[in-house]
């Protein structure tokens, strides 16, 4: 099959491999002979298409036509612009959902004192503020060293960070509330928040964000000891024995917390990795488990299709605030609600944001919206949930960790290396990124569906990857020791 045409209502099809001009493509709706070069994961035109007109795909608009388009043209931003502009009124009209799938399956995971479930056993060093990253580098280059005498303690990660000091209100405290929710996080077994001493973000501030009963926190406050390394390996040695105490214990998967997010995507994200990733989201759902999704305004242009399956008023309003808060953010900077896709984006086939939305949120299949989190806040129920964040890799990430996921099915198609606190999944959407970086940045291949391998099989195999991962197999990220987070600032620095 050289080329796919998603919904029966579209007007262009996707190419599925690089197509010549004048070359004679079958697809759903017949022969078209080509006018253009296509390249993989790029459009052409199913029909004429007049100045004005709407170009449909998936079933909805993703643009107008800037001029006429004919047959067998390629449909992109040279002759495609946006229908977006700025705030809308939404109605709720709620989609009945049919019953998600069940998998009867369970997973090897940490059972932690409040009942949540890790997936990993590490030793987590959390910064108060820049001035200690190093130390805390250092710290957990000691545990490392030591892990050979623990065998249960699995990694120790320094979540360094630039923040943490000449921080006002507001944008100091959304600081606090991540860092504060990752030293909550069940794929931790020891904790030590490494403090300076003069920061804003100092240990007796950021103490009141603290669960101070949980017993894996441990503080170090660097300007009161003589020597901070030194005093610092003590605190490392107790947390490792405190941690090697944990073990793994067989769970419902139920228990399971996945995040779901795409980044340097291409034309095939939406035809292959992200519908994947929808069908998984649907079997974790549906067997009592939570997915998160985020990236807002990858959202705008689709959001009217979460809408809908909201589980019921309160969540449809928080949705609409959700949609409508972001885009009065972009307006408060002078930005256009628009300013999207990346130029990588458009090199692999995406022509505007609604395009790009509407293969981005087949992510969260067909279940139900169940909850609505804000940016730093915590998992509450269990379903499918979206979550406050913009589309940067870095800092979504970062909020799916904070939210409380155990891991990240992360769809690319341009690749890349990223990953944050806890493991994250590539998922290629085509198999030439998996060729040339599978076993360096990929860990499945979601190409294989162009190929011709079914949904369902590879939504079982991913499935099975899923578990494997989460009973303590390493992503190709993990074995690299990539480990970053990126928090949202917005505000002024003094």
């Amino acid at each position: 099959m050289q080329a796919v045409v998603i919904h029966e209502g579209d007007s262009v099809a996707v190419a599925l491999e690089d197509l010549k001009a004048n070359s004679v493509v079958e697809t759903a709706c017949g022969k078209i002979t080509l006018l253009d070069d296509i390249s993989r994961g790029h459009k052409f035109a199913l029909r004429d298409l007049e100045e004005g007109e709407n170009v449909i795909k998936y079933g909805f608009p993703i643009g107008h036509a800037s001029c006429p388009i004919k047959k067998g043209q390629h449909v992109h931003s040279q002759n495609v612009k946006t229908n977006l502009s700025g705030l809308k009124d939404y109605e709720y009209h709620k989609k009945s959902s049919a019953a998600l799938p069940k998998a009867e399956r369970t997973f090897e995971g940490f059972v932690r004192a409040d009942g949540k479930v890790g997936i990993r056993n590490e030793l987590w060093i959390i910064p108060t503020v820049f001035c200690v990253n190093h130390v805390a580098k250092e710290l957990a280059e000691y545990a490392r060293s030591r892990l050979k005498d623990f065998p249960h303690v699995e990694d120790a990660l320094a979540l360094t960070h630039p923040f943490g000091c000449s921080q006002m209100g507001e944008d100091q405290r959304t600081t606090q509330r991540v860092l504060s929710a990752l030293s909550r996080h069940q794929n931790a077994g020891s904790v030590l928040i490494l403090g300076l001493g003069c920061e804003n973000n100092n240990l007796g501030v950021f103490k009141e964000f603290l669960d101070l009963a949980d017993p894996r926190l441990h503080f170090l406050n660097s300007q009161d000891e003589e020597d901070e390394f030194e005093a610092g390996c003590r605190i490392i040695d107790e947390m490792l024995s405190q941690a090697e105490l944990c073990r793994r214990s067989t769970v419902a998967l139920s228990k399971l917390r996945i995040g779901l997010k795409c980044g340097g995507s291409d034309g095939l994200s939406g035809i292959t990795a992200n519908p994947l990733i929808g069908r998984v989201s649907d079997k974790v759902v549906g067997s009592g488990g939570t997915s998160v999704m985020t990236e807002v305004p990858e959202m705008f242009g689709a959001e009217q299709l979460l809408m809908n399956r909201a589980k019921n008023e309160e969540i449809f309003s928080k949705t609409v605030d959700l949609i409508n808060n972001f885009k009065n953010y972009f307006k408060s900077h002078g930005e256009t609600v628009s300013e999207n896709p990346s130029p990588g984006n458009k090199a692999g086939g995406i022509t505007t944001l609604e395009d790009k939305s509407l293969g981005c949120v087949q992510k969260g299949g067909s279940a139900e919206v169940c909850g609505v989190l804000s940016y730093g806040e915590e998992i509450k129920v269990s379903g499918l949930n979206l979550l406050q964040a913009p589309g940067n890799d870095g800092v979504s990430c970062t909020a799916l960790a904070a939210s409380g996921v155990d891991l990240i099915l992360f769809s690319t198609g341009r690749g890349t290396p990223f990953a944050t606190a806890v493991p994250t999944v590539k998922i290629s959407t085509n198999s030439d990124l998996y060729k040339r970086k599978g076993g360096n940045w990929i860990d499945f291949n979601a190409g294989s569906i162009v190929d011709g391998e079914s949904f369902d099989t590879l939504s079982d195999k991913l499935l099975e990857h899923i578990i494997a991962v989460a009973s303590g197999q390493k992503t190709v990220s993990e074995k690299r020791g990539f480990h970053e987070i990126v928090i949202w600032k917005d505000g002024v620095t003094l």
